[in-house]
């Protein structure tokens, strides 16, 4: 879809273009909005053709959305706790023509098996809050609140609902903070989800790592391997060939 849609946004709502028109978003004005993380998300990971897909902490939507542009033969479902959130990622769905593919429940994480049956998913993949409670201030914002700091669930939130929702060798994908990796490949395996492939995030070439993506499998043997580090910005501050990427087909 490269026009907009015959969709009229509410007065406290905006509808934009994703990826050239590919994607319309609503999204609020002010409340919690996507960023780069999610795109980046729902760029690198890989499914396999039939795959049932499940995004934990959906928000406005944008992961399932644009797994379900990259991959038209799998099925999706994304899983949101806060409702105008949850709304608004049904009306995303439905404006892009995706509802028949991506359905999206209005639930807390911590409480899956009372919407799922154990292992109905291939793949899990989460865009997680990265703030531990204690870890800076709190936004006045509640939904921005609730997608930042483990307010209404936290890491080992995620890693014990993907446990339950995957198969053996089920596949979990994560976007997290690269200086919170060593608590999460430790939280991560108590809940026998192996980390398998790590690859680097870094907003510029000559800076530190500032997030990671990593899969994780499921009841599988220990061998991590580590992918060449993705660079967002080039030295001009635009963005790199291999990022803009992320935003195509």
């Amino acid at each position: 879809m490269s026009h907009p849609p015959d969709w009229t946004p509410g007065p406290d709502e905006t509808l934009e273009p994703f990826a050239q028109g590919r994607l319309w978003l609503l999204q609020q004005k002010r409340g919690y909005r996507f960023s780069l993380d999610a795109v980046l998300l729902g760029a690198l990971a890989t499914l396999r053709s039939g795959e049932r897909v499940i995004d934990l902490g959906t928000g406005c939507g944008i992961v399932v959305l644009w797994l379900a542009c990259r991959f038209r033969d799998c099925s999706f479902t994304g899983v949101e706790l806060q409702p105008a959130l949850a709304r608004l990622a049904e009306q995303n769905a439905r404006l892009n023509g995706l509802a028949d593919r991506v359905q999206i429940v209005q639930a807390d994480m911590r409480g899956v098996a009372q919407h799922f049956p154990t292992a109905a998913f291939e793949v899990v993949v989460s865009n997680p809050p990265y703030r531990p409670l204690k870890a800076g201030r709190l936004n006045p914002d509640t939904e921005k609140a609730i997608a930042r700091h483990e307010l209404a669930g936290s890491l080992g939130t995620v890693a014990h609902a993907a446990a339950y929702l995957l198969p053996h060798g089920g596949r979990l994908y994560l976007i997290y903070p690269a200086w919170r990796l060593v608590s999460l490949c430790g939280i991560l395996r108590t809940h026998g989800l192996e980390p398998k492939t790590l690859r680097f995030i870094h907003s510029r070439a000559t800076a530190p790592a500032s997030l990671i993506w990593l899969e994780a499998r499921k009841h599988s043997r220990e061998a991590l391997q580590i992918l060449p580090p993705l660079t967002i910005y080039d030295e001009c501050g635009q963005y790199t060939s291999e990022a803009q990427a992320c935003f195509d087909l």
